[in-house]
């Protein structure tokens, strides 16, 4: 999953909303002095990723990619996926989207503090750029993803990689559809 699904699946507070971001920076990250409300958001989003990762519905989506980007599809995914969250957000969450974006945002600048600099470095960007309310958009997703492209040491063909997604527009929504009220459930029943 994304950021904006991690913030989603998170309860509405400043640690552990910050913890589930943090999940993206553990090996940055000296965990042993963070509050346990950080903590606890950082296992939230390794139990979302675990999740993901297992679930025989994504494995199925990755399928639908070409050779030359299927080893990246589990981005693709977890990109797309917050643009199918914004899409449906009414059937996810009972907060209006804005306010829950302004809400993240204040929260995250709020534990800047603790926070390893390179995680300070890009929730800095995620605010300024407004890269969650960019994800309501395909081409918002399409931009993050060729972003992400150029983050890869090594020669890839992640850009432009949102052809694959408008071609499979459907089979993913559906897709998506099927799988985060799971990924919902089993979250909510495993804390």
């Amino acid at each position: 999953m994304n950021y904006l699904a991690h913030l989603r699946l998170s309860p509405i507070d400043a640690e552990p909303m910050t913890g589930n971001l943090m999940g993206d920076f553990r090996k940055y990250l000296d965990d042993t002095a963070l509050p346990d409300k950080v903590s606890q958001g950082i296992k939230n989003h390794m139990r979302v990723d675990k999740f993901t990762d297992s679930s025989q519905s994504i494995l199925t989506l990755k399928r639908l990619f070409s050779s030359e980007r299927r080893r990246f599809a589990g981005i693709i995914l977890d990109v797309s996926f917050d643009y199918f969250l914004i899409r449906h957000w009414q059937e996810f969450c009972d907060t209006a989207f804005d306010e829950f974006i302004n809400q993240v945002h204040r929260n995250v600048a709020s534990m800047s503090d603790i926070m390893p600099l390179r995680m300070q470095h890009v929730m800095d960007f995620m605010i300024t750029e407004e890269w969650l309310r960019s994800y309501a958009t395909l081409d918002g997703i399409g931009n993050a993803l060729d972003r992400m492209s150029l983050r890869i040491r090594f020669e890839n063909k992640l850009a432009g990689a949102i052809e694959e997604v408008e071609h499979h527009y459907e089979k993913l929504e559906a897709g998506f559809l099927e799988f985060f009220p799971e990924l919902i459930n089993h979250i909510e029943n495993n804390k």
